[in-house]
């Protein structure tokens, strides 16, 4: 027999739930381990993260949705403060790493043909080795053409790092006017080539 919560308690168990993961988390995910006593419907869980986001708007940290769940963060626009809180320096990524990125995000599937071709420079195996193993790109086929290259996209570890929940949510290119600052947060600040 499945156990009675009521809402406060669905909201305190899945704000707690969300905090204490080290990833994002699905409403399916939350179903299958927290929730899991209870007889709730997806509609039901929903509902309560959605107030859980509402609860929090005007904090300094928010609830946001990413491609593989819910997830709290801190406010973008604190940033500059609470990296005094981390006086290491966290890894920089360096121009061409991001254009490179960038290009993958906004023309995937492409190849390291093409993406040579519109940077004009040859692109490093350092820097599709950085990308790979960071699980921000994969490959997700081959082009048929002779070699047949392999043929890049973005993960869903690239949503969730920058807060996306799809592509869709990446800005307008337009938006861009030198080097796209979106890949760029204030917590890279090590140069890797």
């Amino acid at each position: 027999m499945a156990k009675k919560i009521n809402e406060q308690q669905l909201l305190q168990l899945v704000e707690a739930a969300i905090f204490a993961s080290d990833k994002p988390l699905s409403v399916s995910d939350l179903q299958s381990t927290v929730l899991e006593s209870f007889e709730l419907s997806r509609k039901r869980v929903q509902q309560a993260l959605a107030q859980l986001q509402q609860d929090y708007l005007g904090r300094g940290i928010q609830l946001i949705e990413t491609a593989s769940g819910f997830r709290f963060q801190t406010r973008a626009d604190l940033s500059e403060y609470l990296a005094l809180l981390w006086p290491e320096r966290s890894p920089r990524y360096s121009r061409a790493v991001l254009e490179t990125l960038a290009l993958i995000a906004y023309r995937q599937p492409i190849t390291r043909g093409e993406i040579e071709e519109v940077r004009g420079v040859t692109v490093s195996s350092q820097i599709m080795r950085t990308l790979l193993d960071r699980g921000w790109v994969k490959v997700v086929g081959h082009k048929e053409v002779p070699g047949r290259p392999g043929l890049y996209a973005t993960t869903a570890a690239f949503l969730d790092y920058f807060g996306l929940k799809d592509l869709s949510d990446l800005p307008a290119l337009a938006e861009f006017q030198t080097t796209p600052d979106f890949f760029n947060p204030v917590v890279m600040t090590e140069e890797i080539h």
